[in-house]
């Protein structure tokens, strides 16, 4: 099985999937989930880029918005 072969088989679980996947990304454990490592990463971010800060918080107020239910 080449790459391409595993990206086909990649897209049709999703496809087949996709409504359990969305169910979960929206759920409330993925929310806590992806809270704790937005904000883990965003500090982390801020420690090595501190003039940065205003828009590290803005790119993880983009991304938390992407995943979980909040």
């Amino acid at each position: 099985m080449g790459i391409e072969d595993a990206v086909n088989k990649g897209k049709e679980l999703f496809e087949q999937n996709k409504d359990k996947i969305e169910e979960a990304v929206k759920s409330e454990q993925a929310e806590d989930i992806s809270d704790k490592v937005l904000d883990g990463v965003a500090d982390f971010a801020k420690k090595i880029a501190p003039g940065a800060a205003d828009k590290i918080d803005e790119i993880r107020e983009g991304a938390d918005k992407a995943v979980g239910n909040e």
